[in-house]
């Protein structure tokens, strides 16, 4: 059976903010089609649109040249369209076997389960990446069980379980090994052959090119190419991920090297490893705003976490001159860190209790007991004030807060125990563009008063304003250390796809 696919100036918003503004890509039987941009550009909003996670604002999707709409996964999945998701959608304390066929469970006679059937089909599926296993496998393994890479095979054996005619693998070999990657590339061939059509995001440059037949660049929310992959060369890709004409209203004073090279280094990590990071070393001097970069998931908020205690980790750190491996967060919260995580709502925030409690979540211990409350609500009031944080009063719940003033709050109660380090995962994410000036006026404010943070941001342009330094992670390590005239979009974005000045990986 032959299919074609094909999205027309799709526009999708959510509240405000316009993910995408007119996204277009085609696909047919028999060819990877790669879906191709830097971080915000909507290539994951186009994917969800496709699949059906999202519903599209405006905008057309043919299937096999007929209008369609997706209200929900289920929708798509029935007109025979799957999605590989980095971000895992298995349930982890049930079976491979019940992850894969859950809601679709073969039956026998009065509807019950047929296990013998799923433990035969779940054993085809597993074969499929047989020999690139660390452990034995099995219908009834347990998916919490499973190392990171071996979770993303079970996620992509349930999307092609039910034999679809369109697949998107988005980012489906950022946690793959070289071995599960062929494997996974045989099968697109051999889903080729079969008259299926692929669509394919990665951030790998060196995959795009050995396994796609055509690709598609997106830009700010918009398509801005596509083409024939054999007719371009990697950074003809790069240039037109690029906009030339973005800048950050926002920049930070010209580095000097020299003046900061004086100062004392505040943190030095050596061959720092983790299940993601493959060995990460760098040094930040007190005063400095070292920035994180690369496409998402590239180990940038795993260093973060091991810095911070949260996650095990090998190697050598040195906190002011002093060996430090911090198993617990209480333990690095005493030395002087701090960290503002990335998801402020599972992670940031008792959205239920009031302001004050909230900035004082950290430091209850340095108010004494009984509470010394009206320190405690004088020092609240004027880390609130010094934020600009809009207001009706500390008692009031966070709830009531702004997303902007919400993750003022988050901020707030680190400012509260005056930490030399500042360990920061996508702190504007979702805030508001006035909330983001005075939030990069604090930081400024912050490193001269000689306080360090290490800075991880999806915005590429944040990067570029506020950064002294970015360095570059890429597959768990650091691909690029960006300083001085090296510091600009077009090195950023080659650097977070792997790709060299000269075009190779």
């Amino acid at each position: 059976m032959n299919v074609s696919l094909s999205a027309r100036n799709i526009v999708k918003r959510y509240g405000g903010v316009v993910a995408l503004s007119d996204g277009n890509l085609d696909v047919q039987s028999g060819e990877v089609l790669a879906l191709i941009g830097a971080n915000g550009s909507g290539k994951s909003t186009l994917s969800k649109v496709i699949n059906g996670v999202v519903v599209l604002d405006g905008g057309q999707l043919l299937l096999n040249d007929k209008p369609v709409q997706f209200s929900s996964p289920q929708a798509a999945k029935e007109m025979g369209i799957s999605i590989v998701f980095q971000e895992l959608s298995l349930i982890p304390l049930m079976t491979i076997a019940d992850n894969i066929w859950l809601t679709r469970e073969p039956t026998k006679g009065l509807g019950l389960v047929d296990r013998k059937i799923i433990e035969k089909k779940t054993l085809e599926l597993l074969s499929l990446f047989e020999g690139t296993y660390e452990t034995v496998l099995s219908p009834d393994t347990v998916v919490a069980d499973l190392p990171p890479d071996e979770k993303q095979i079970v996620e992509i054996l349930k999307a092609i379980s039910f034999d679809p005619e369109v697949i998107i693998l988005d980012e489906a070999t950022a946690s793959l090994d070289s071995r599960q990657v062929q494997r996974l590339f045989e099968l697109v061939e051999t889903w080729k052959k079969a008259g299926k059509a692929i669509i394919f995001v990665s951030h790998r440059m060196e995959e795009i090119f050995r396994i796609a037949d055509k690709y598609t660049v997106l830009r700010n929310g918009f398509t801005v190419g596509s083409g024939e992959i054999k007719d371009v060369t990697e950074n003809d890709l790069v240039k037109l991920m690029i906009d030339k004409e973005s800048v950050l209203d926002f920049t930070r004073d010209t580095y000097d090297e020299e003046t900061m090279n004086q100062k004392p280094v505040c943190l030095e990590v050596n061959d720092l490893k983790t299940e993601v990071l493959a060995g990460v070393s760098f040094k930040v001097r007190e005063g400095e705003l070292l920035g994180l970069g690369g496409l998402q998931g590239q180990g940038q908020r795993e260093l973060l976490l091991a810095l911070f205690g949260d996650i095990p980790f090998k190697g050598e750190v040195r906190f002011l001159d002093e060996s430090v491996h911090f198993r617990h967060p209480r333990q690095a919260m005493k030395k002087g860190l701090a960290l503002v995580p990335g998801d402020r709502n599972r992670e940031g925030l008792l959205y239920i209790r009031s302001i004050l409690e909230n900035l004082l979540l950290p430091s209850w211990r340095k108010y004494g007991l009984p509470l010394k409350m009206k320190k405690s609500i004088s020092d609240a009031n004027q880390v609130a004030a010094s934020l600009n944080l809009k207001m009706a009063g500390l008692q009031e719940p966070v709830s009531s807060l702004s997303g902007g003033n919400a993750q003022k709050v988050v901020i707030g109660k680190w400012l509260m125990r005056s930490p030399q380090l500042l360990l920061l995962d996508d702190p504007t994410k979702g805030v508001d563009v006035g909330t983001k000036g005075e939030f990069y006026t604090l930081l400024t404010k912050l490193c001269a008063e000689g306080k360090t943070i290490l800075f991880y941001s999806s915005d590429d342009e944040e990067l570029l304003g506020l950064c002294d330094r970015v360095l570059v992670l890429h597959d768990g390590k650091i691909r690029s250390e960006l300083i001085g005239d090296d510091l600009n979009k077009e090195s950023l974005v080659s650097a977070s796809l792997g790709v060299t000045n000269g075009g190779e990986s």
